[in-house]
């Protein structure tokens, strides 16, 4: 007490708000990485100063970049920018059909995944001492394609006569809307660097003739294509068609001969892609007989050991068409290995590799937030049924003797009416609680399987799979590859020409539709 004798109240009992303690007892800072392994992002954006080369002022800082991605870095829009549009004018300058010398690395798909990018050039070699050509699809799929591109086309500054990219299917806005590419500028930096990148696509090269003897494309051949002229011709300045040339080069594939009803085709209609042709080994040496070719390269495809070689032709003894992939574990579930090809000395080399450990990125670069919204429905219906739960049968039969309507006592009927009301509102909370529960477990398979696939399209029927049921179902590369082929497939357009997409909110099961009807 006090010298009033008022009773003097006790501080309250400090606490650390920095230590939470889970249900285990377990400790943790909340001021600290729980993973220490796991570096942070680094969230400086760098300087004028720090972006441009000291040794060239007028080119970005090539090891500031590397180092600066890899630890999830963003840059400046302007910076961005001025990358996106000096490569651009390089690219511009370029013909249509390239022609390189050997030595040289030949590259596949790559699909975002910086951090394996990083692992290529390990392989591959130094992009300072190593010529290098791409074959395409920089882009879409993995969640680092921005970076992937920023750091492609810087080197392209640097190395004009030694970094070659050509462009793939996915480098248009067609598919780049359908899948990450947009959603990921529009996260990281703004809609003007994707229009950026969009225009600097249009601008890339579609094919290289290697050493005279190799023409290196990233789909294949066309009805279309007769010499290499035709490429030549072809005016690559636009967004890619869904139809012609320019679309057969980019979206065709290779078909073993086996594999054909009519072994003397040459051409088929693709019903994997959903557009373009197949073209038949036939086809392939036909055209390259033509043209005095040893070889097609190209990529495309995902290939489990990371590249494929088909049987050789009786003349050449030298398989027609050659695909490398060089995107390993792709979408982090189909456990391939990847691949760049090595051509020096006329020898040819398979260079593998495996994937590199990568951030991870809820998919669609969805918030914890929104993540977590279906657990905060479920939890709130619980609190709802429990609340209406506290009063049990017999305690609503009196409840409903007792009160009487309008003054005068209920009916029999009226207070069975009542009890009905009462029931069937207790009944719809428990049912939506269960809706949440329905959506709150496919919400986490659909966002590992999201996550899998790397696009808000979903295979047919693989929400019913259920979350161990998609872990069962995609085991090997076979499995995944074919779980992903709706996503191999040019999207559909609408009649007024728009993307028709999937919504990026999944539909509910069945299951879960039921459960709303009978509310």
């Amino acid at each position: 007490m006090d010298s009033t004798g008022i009773k003097s109240k006790s501080a309250p009992p400090e606490k650390d708000f920095t230590i939470y303690v889970n249900e285990r007892g377990e400790q943790y800072k909340t001021t600290e990485r729980v993973i220490k392994e796991v570096p942070p992002p680094n969230v400086n954006i760098p300087t004028d100063e720090e972006f441009w080369s000291k040794e060239d002022p007028t080119k970005p800082n090539l090891a500031l970049l590397k180092d600066h991605f890899f630890h999830e870095g963003r840059i400046k829009e302007e910076h961005a920018l001025a990358i996106i549009e000096k490569a651009t004018e390089i690219f511009k300058q370029e013909e249509t059909l390239l022609e390189v010398d050997a030595p040289i690395t030949v590259c596949g798909d790559i699909h975002g995944q910086y951090f394996d990018l990083m692992k290529l050039f390990e392989i591959g070699g130094n992009p300072s001492e190593t010529r290098y050509l791409f074959l395409g699809d920089y882009v879409d799929r993995g969640y680092f394609s921005i970076e992937c591109v920023l750091y492609l086309w810087s080197l392209k500054i640097w190395y004009p006569k030694s970094i070659f990219l050509l462009r793939g299917n996915h480098e248009c806005r067609h598919l780049t809307e359908y899948f990450t590419f947009k959603l990921e500028c529009l996260h990281k930096y703004s809609e003007n660097i994707y229009e950026a990148c969009l225009s600097s696509f249009c601008c890339l090269p579609l094919a290289a003739l290697m050493n005279k003897q190799f023409l290196c494309i990233h789909g294949g051949i066309s009805p279309e294509l007769e010499t290499l002229d035709d490429l030549r011709q072809i005016d690559r300045f636009q967004e890619t068609p869904t139809h012609g040339l320019m679309c057969d080069i980019l979206w065709s594939d290779p078909l073993a001969d086996p594999d054909l009803d009519n072994p003397q085709e040459y051409f088929i209609h693709n019903n994997m892609r959903g557009c373009s042709y197949f073209y038949s080994n036939r086809a392939a040496s036909t055209f390259l007989n033509r043209n005095e070719l040893l070889s097609i390269i190209r990529a495309h495809e995902a290939q489990d050991s990371g590249f494929s070689m088909p049987h050789s032709t009786k003349t050449t003894k030298f398989p027609p068409v050659i695909t490398i992939f060089s995107a390993p574990n792709y979408l982090d579930i189909y456990n391939n290995k990847a691949a760049v090809l090595k051509y020096e000395n006329n020898v040819m080399n398979i260079r593998q590799f495996n994937s590199s450990a990568h951030p991870y990125w809820l998919p669609n670069f969805m918030d914890v937030f929104s993540w977590s919204l279906p657990f905060v429905g479920e939890k709130i219906t619980d609190m709802l049924v429990a609340l209406l739960n506290i009063c049990n049968e017999e305690e609503l039969k009196e409840e409903a003797a007792d009160s009487p309507l309008n003054g005068q006592a209920l009916t029999d009927e009226e207070k069975e009416a009542k009890r009905n009301v009462i029931r069937r509102k207790i009944l719809a909370v428990g049912k939506i609680s269960r809706v949440f529960s329905v959506l709150r477990e496919e919400s986490e398979s659909i966002m590992e399987l999201k996550n899998l696939m790397g696009t808000e399209t979903l295979p047919v029927g693989s929400l019913a799979l259920g979350a161990e049921g998609i872990k069962k179902a995609i085991s090997s590369f076979d499995e995944a590859k074919k779980a992903d082929e709706e996503n191999e497939r040019m999207p559909p357009i609408t009649a007024e020409g728009e993307i028709k997409r999937h919504s990026s909110i999944p539909k509910m099961t069945s299951a879960a539709q039921n459960l709303f009807k009978t509310l």
